[in-house]
């Protein structure tokens, strides 16, 4: 209902302004182009719940590290997600959090346990598009003495002791998250993802192992918002175009997709359906297989976060903006073309056939 959200996000900034009021303290503003001090203690904050948005934070944790001081960096994330980046090498610590408590202030219980860790520096992984108040107000609480960094966006920049301005020369997520860090780091940016070496089950590392004569692909056809998901089909002709370029393709599935992992398999003889996966044995899978074909969503970033050359096929969404161009991968906008009402099916075919057909004989092997 249109009408509720409306009430909802004018609810959220009278929160921000009322919190920015309460917590105001003289002399925390600062303003961009002032040298800052090399932090010894380092807090990222991104609460969102989906893995693409965890994985896109590691670009700055690899940007700190790289840095001629590199801090003790901690990660805030939402507890769902807290397993993505557990065990990232450069992350010194990852921190669950739970906010239904978080109307008690600086007397929640997340809240008390962070403020006496005393970062030197918060950093409010938000984004300017869509600004998030609660981001905002746990990187204000968990740093009552810290400078706090975030998005230039109102009414969250006063929340902020530093406000950042967003980038004018590209939208590309990954970029301009990364350039939140341009107050602490003088060096250019790291701005690839990451992802921690992989831990399998032997049961797992059987199978994997099995199937290492032949090259392989991933195709994963799932995606949390069915209305940008390609469909069924044409995930089927990527298979076919897989197998006619000598490619095994493995179809992969998450919770609830397991009937349109099944569906993709019957229409695409030759395909076989993999066992269930966590997501270290997703990852080792497409790192495996060295081939990866799937939706914008949190499986394409984890897929080039491992280094797997992947094709990302993107539906009324912003491909400028969410997608990764640099080779080895490539991103393809199939909305004109199913706006056009022309074959969604031959088109994915060719670009599958070109993108396999592209890559070194050592990314399809496994």
């Amino acid at each position: 209902m249109v009408w509720h959200k409306r009430l909802e996000s004018w609810a959220k900034l009278a929160l921000a302004l009322v919190a920015s009021a309460l917590l105001w303290r003289p002399g925390r503003r600062r303003t961009v182009g002032h040298p800052l001090p090399s932090p010894r203690r380092v807090l990222l904050v991104r609460i969102d719940n989906r893995v693409g948005e965890a994985l896109l934070t590691t670009p700055l944790l690899s940007t700190l590290k790289a840095s001629p001081h590199p801090p003790e960096i901690h990660v805030l994330v939402h507890s769902k997600v807290a397993r993505v980046i557990a065990g990232h090498p450069e992350a010194d610590r990852i921190i669950p959090f739970d906010r239904r408590l978080l109307w008690l202030g600086a007397l929640a219980p997340g809240i008390r346990a962070l403020r006496r860790e005393r970062y030197d520096v918060v950093v409010d992984c938000a984004n300017w598009s869509t600004p998030s108040v609660t981001s905002a107000l746990i990187s204000r609480l968990a740093g009552p003495h810290a400078l706090v960094i975030g998005p230039q966006q109102w009414p969250i920049q006063y929340l902020h002791s530093l406000s950042v301005p967003a980038r004018t020369d590209t939208t590309r997520e990954v970029l301009q998250r990364v350039h939140l860090l341009s107050p602490l780091v003088q060096d250019p940016p790291r701005e690839l993802m990451s992802f921690r070496a992989p831990k399998v089950s032997e049961q797992f590392r059987a199978w994997l192992e099995a199937g290492s004569g032949s090259p392989r692909a991933v195709v994963n056809p799932g995606g949390r918002l069915g209305w940008r998901r390609i469909p069924p089909e044409a995930f089927a002709s990527a298979a076919r175009a897989l197998i006619a370029s000598g490619r095994n393709p493995i179809v992969t599935w998450g919770p609830g997709e397991e009937e349109l992992a099944r569906t993709v398999v019957a229409l695409a003889p030759g395909a076989q359906l993999a066992p269930p996966t966590s997501i270290d044995e997703l990852a080792a899978l497409m790192r495996s297989a060295g081939l990866t074909v799937c939706n914008n969503t949190g499986p394409m970033h984890l897929s080039v976060a491992v280094g797997a050359p992947t094709l990302g096929l993107f539906l009324r969404m912003d491909m400028a903006r969410w997608g990764h161009p640099h080779p080895p991968h490539r991103m393809v906008d199939l909305t004109p073309v199913v706006d056009s009402g022309a074959n969604l099916e031959a088109r994915i075919f060719e670009e599958v056939r070109d993108f396999a057909a592209g890559l070194p004989e050592r990314a399809s092997a496994s």
